[in-house]
């Protein structure tokens, strides 16, 4: 593509989260401050037995098709969200151009509940019990291979693996596809559904969760003196990414614009932030100078936040550093607990959804901060705030940094959204 690079408006949400199935759930749930954490029978016995779970949600009746069942959980999210996201845009499949429409899809794990089900039926009942669909269950590449299917999509098609920066890197990879020509409408975001007893007792033992199982839904607490690690979650999110000048032309103005991203690594430890938190300062400085901005411009960060000692910490630190001028900060981690690969395309989306419509949802569970990293968090009740420029945090083991910097769309009133696709 030649000449000035496009403005990237977000013009279709969908999500599926602790919090409900849809987007108006999640959105309703978040600002409500409503922590979702619950004891987990499938986790009793264990040294934590409680997360966050998405309620309701009945493949038959989320997924399309007459065989749900042909799916992982993880990627019945996905298509869930990405469906309601395209829905929610206005666009219809069947009538865009297929060639020019892209997918792009996270996952820090892919279809692990499969995997663990069928490695089992391997050991107990022999090989010809294990289905053939293991690995097209499986693969965390798969959610995007049946999304582009589902949506007729034949574009640049792409899995981002960045731990719990993945929902992040794939927006931040859908933009730059977006700006370089090579598709016309992106579908980014992602998905993960590992609340099992493997995936549960191997974070405890990294010493990496909450052990708040007397109230776990005082249990994710981020930036709080009393957090103690975080809580478990599973869900999906998905965001439909277009120029600005082609949504305004069909007279959809979106959400916001995706104005920059940022990448780094920490290069500092497999699972510790550095504490210096060099890596996310990159990151940061990145997305800004991507969008064009000053640290000075930022009115709002929905923070990575995970409620543990270390991260928390290091982050909150950083916030303080960068941006002394105090923007308002949330984490909907609070409320929706630790999504991993699906965070940061959940955080994306309500970070757009914040400079939409002039709200902040509240960190659940905060009372009190850390007196040398107190930062302006917001807390109690949601805050009705006019947000012009936001930034999302997503910061992942291995020392994944993905930032996205996110503005209001110019002479725009925010919208409602669209009601979900059946």
């Amino acid at each position: 593509m030649t000449g000035a690079r496009p403005d990237v408006a977000v013009t279709g949400i969908g999500l599926v989260t602790p919090a409900g199935t849809g987007r108006e759930a999640t959105w309703d749930g978040v600002c409500a401050g409503r922590p979702t954490a619950r004891h987990v029978p499938e986790l009793k016995g264990l040294p934590v037995d409680f997360a966050c779970l998405v309620p309701d949600f009945s493949p038959r009746g989320h997924v399309p098709g007459s065989r749900p069942w042909q799916y992982d959980r993880f990627t019945q999210f996905a298509l869930y969200a990405a469906l309601e996201a395209v829905s929610d845009a206005g666009l219809d499949p069947a009538d865009w151009d297929a060639d020019r429409v892209a997918v792009v899809f996270g996952s820090s794990a892919g279809g692990t509940g499969t995997m663990l089900e069928q490695h089992r039926k391997l050991l107990e009942l022999g090989t010809a019990r294990v289905s053939p669909l293991l690995l097209p269950m499986f693969l965390p590449n798969m959610a995007t291979g049946q999304l582009t299917i589902h949506l007729r999509a034949r574009g640049p098609a792409l899995c981002t693996v960045t731990a719990c920066a993945s929902g992040a890197t794939a927006i931040g990879t859908a933009l730059q596809l977006l700006r370089s020509g090579a598709c016309d409408i992106a579908v980014a975001g992602a998905s993960d559904a590992v609340v099992q007893p493997f995936w549960v007792t191997g974070f405890d033992r990294m010493g990496a969760l909450s052990r708040r199982g007397d109230d776990p839904r005082a249990a994710s607490r981020p930036f709080d003196t009393a957090r103690d690690g975080f809580v478990m979650a599973e869900g999906g999110a998905a965001l439909v990414l277009e120029p600005a000048s082609a949504a305004r032309a069909r007279g959809r103005p979106g959400y916001a614009l995706l104005a920059g991203y940022g990448a780094s690594s920490d290069a500092h430890h497999p699972v510790a932030p550095d504490p210096e938190g060099k890596g996310a300062a990159l990151a940061v400085r990145r997305a800004l100078d991507d969008a064009g901005a000053r640290p000075a411009d930022v009115q709002h960060i929905n923070a990575h936040g995970t409620s543990t000692p270390l991260n928390d910490a290091a982050e909150a630190r950083l916030i303080r550093r960068l941006f002394p001028h105090q923007p308002s900060v949330t984490s909907v981690k609070g409320t929706l607990g630790h999504l991993l690969g699906a965070a940061g395309a959940v955080e994306a989306a309500i970070t757009a959804l914040s400079v939409a419509h002039g709200r902040v949802p509240p960190v659940a569970n905060l009372e009190k901060q850390e007196g040398d990293a107190e930062i302006n968090a917001v807390t109690g009740t949601s805050r009705a705030q006019p947000v012009d420029l936001a930034l999302s945090h997503s910061f992942g083991f291995g020392g994944h940094n993905a930032v996205l910097a996110f503005r209001s769309c110019p002479t725009e009133p925010a919208r409602e959204p669209a009601a979900p696709s059946p």
